[in-house]
């Protein structure tokens, strides 16, 4: 799968970005508003494991973000279970050298509508760590409306935050 944007381009992982994966993803500035299972130090062996699980589409939708034919970051689509299971969740990274450039911006934006069309949802989230405002202005920018704060929800690298939760629906915003 490949989506062009106004800027980068979304596309499948392959072994070939091992290398950019982790160079670009091994920085505690990234790591420190990923959830703990983002590795710090980002090492070639932890990002294989990552590409070979996004390799396996059948349940969910990683891409790489691909600027000037290098993955420089991730925008993934994670569908939930159970009771919500017409809810998925948007995450995304983005290489601290690109960042203020609307990069990730492009990226959602070209990626909520496959969602909603890829998988049976009709509510897309993002949980954002209260000390990300960056993060929460490209969810803003995209159309998702800031619908909780989920006070001290959050303990990252000893500290703890809240999670401000935004969320967009399939049939609002024009998709």
């Amino acid at each position: 799968m490949q989506i062009d944007t106004p800027g980068p381009v979304l596309r499948a992982w392959t072994f070939e970005d091992e290398e950019s994966l982790a160079r670009h993803a091994n920085n505690p500035r990234i790591a420190g508003m990923m959830r703990d299972e983002f590795p710090s130090p980002y090492t070639p062996g932890d990002a294989r494991r990552f590409i070979v699980a996004a390799m396996d589409t059948a349940s969910h939708l990683y891409l790489a973000i691909d600027a000037n034919g290098e993955a420089v970051g991730s925008i993934g689509i994670q569908p939930f279970d159970d009771v919500r299971r017409r809810t998925a969740e948007i995450g995304y990274w983005l290489s601290e050298s690109l960042w203020g450039r609307g990069i990730v911006t492009d990226a959602v934006r070209s990626i909520v509508p496959i969602a909603f069309g890829r998988f049976d949802i009709i509510r897309l989230e993002a949980g954002v760590i209260s000390n990300n405002p960056a993060s929460m202005r490209v969810l803003e920018k995209c159309g998702f409306v800031r619908e909780a704060v989920h006070r001290k929800a959050i303990t990252k690298n000893g500290a703890t935050f809240d999670e401000v939760v935004y969320a967009h629906f399939g049939d609002e915003g024009g998709w």
